[in-house]
């Protein structure tokens, strides 16, 4: 059985300047997985670097508010919302609200730094 605990989950920043927190990856752990589980947090103000993945990504939105940004799209994000983002999709993601921005990421196959596409910051609320 394996069961993690958030807080024993090393927290990075990630490439997309997200505090990240790997949960489940199968690079990491012995477990027969084809996607990676992560917790996400963005600071409120702030906004994710725009970003590609080669692989499908889905956001679970836990708390806070923010504007989803997927290729031309925007739309507002609450929590309980899932947000599916397809292979090669530029997308990032800003906190409106007062609180931070917290959700899951659930990236399939299991992320990979080799399928990331990190654009320059041209987001709002980036330096």
């Amino acid at each position: 059985m394996l069961i993690q605990k958030l807080m024993d989950c090393p927290e990075f920043i990630a490439g997309d300047r997200t505090r990240l927190r790997e949960m489940l990856h199968p690079d990491k752990q012995a477990i027969a997985l084809r996607y990676s589980l992560a917790h996400a947090t963005v600071a409120p103000g702030d906004t994710s670097t725009p970003h590609a993945l080669k692989t499908s990504e889905v956001y679970y939105i836990l708390s806070g508010y923010g504007e989803m940004h997927i290729d031309d799209a925007v739309q507002p994000v609450e929590p309980t919302d899932t947000i599916y983002i397809p292979p090669m999709a530029r997308q990032f993601i800003h906190n409106t609200g007062p609180e931070p921005l917290v959700f899951i990421c659930i990236v399939d196959p299991a992320w990979n730094v080799e399928d990331e596409i990190v654009y320059k910051a041209d987001a709002p609320g980036q330096a």
